[in-house]
């Protein structure tokens, strides 16, 4: 008889609940998003939806109609009743018992979460600490998949240092990103971020703070950093959907400029404020 075993439970194997044999369980083989609401609106779903939908076509997940996940989205929002929220969803292949190659007929599982952001102002106004790690993630990042275990020992690594954020190294010596963050340095008048390839997200909040550098007069240079140059740099912030921007004013063990957050960094800050409202 082919068994399972949940805790100490054995059960027949046929009667084991399509959570237990999901594909993303077994593979990470699903991707996900996450949207945030300011006060009541979603901030940027057509965009989201879009990488969703990229990110879905680029692992070979078929049938989904973004039209519908758009109105899944929006009614748990609404039923919800979270004014600033998160907003999480994936989708799986689907589930089966557990073999690499996938039933071309799968049905798709998915899953929506809707949670409160507690706005933590404390990091905008003192900044926070990163320290680098080595980039241990796949060669597809631009793929926002459930594969996240790289980036969830990048991020216990920099907790245990006291930090709130692991800044990823790749093998040449450069800066890709941060283990849940888009990363920038600002050096004179320029602002510097890593270009959008294979091995970077296309982070939204990414895009929203480039077309604000530009409307406070910041040249944008999309050129990858090594650690030494974010050291010397006259500002760093990090930029992430739930915690939109955040200054850095520690990189590993260096204090960067006088150890608050920087005038662009706080001017950023503002601008990014007037998108979302």
């Amino acid at each position: 008889m082919q068994i399972a075993m949940i805790q100490d439970i054995i059960l027949p194997i046929e009667e084991l609940e399509a959570a237990y044999l999901d594909r993303g369980t077994y593979f990470g083989d699903g991707v996900y998003e996450v949207v945030r609401s300011y006060n009541g609106k979603i901030f940027a779903l057509e965009e989201h939806l879009q990488r969703f939908a990229d990110s879905l076509a680029a692992i070979g997940i078929s049938g989904v109609d973004i039209d519908e996940i758009r109105a899944r989205v929006q009614k748990a929002f609404d039923a919800a009743g979270i004014p600033d929220a998160k907003i999480y969803f994936h989708i799986t292949r689907g589930s089966a018992q557990r073999n690499h190659v996938a039933d071309a007929n799968l049905k798709p599982n998915f899953l929506l979460t809707v949670t409160e952001v507690i706005e933590n102002t404390k990091e905008k106004i003192k900044g926070i600490s990163v320290s680098t790690h080595p980039d241990w993630r796949w060669k597809r990042c631009d793929i926002k998949s459930l594969n996240l275990l790289a980036n969830v020992l990048a991020r216990q690594d920099a907790a245990h240092k006291g930090c709130a954020e692991a800044i990823l190294v790749d093998d040449d010596g450069l800066i890709t990103e941060g283990a849940g963050s888009s990363f920038f340095a600002i050096l004179g008048q320029r602002l510097q971020t890593a270009a959008l390839t294979a091995n970077i997200l296309p982070s939204i909040t990414r895009r929203f703070v480039i077309k604000a550098a530009g409307q406070i007069g910041l040249d944008v240079l999309e050129e990858s950093l090594t650690p030494e140059q974010a050291r010397s740099a006259d500002e760093l912030f990090i930029a992430v959907t739930t915690r939109d921007i955040i200054p850095v004013v520690r990189f590993d063990d260096k204090t960067i400029g006088d150890g608050a957050p920087g005038k662009y960094s706080k001017l950023l800050i503002q601008e990014f404020h007037e998108f979302t409202t």
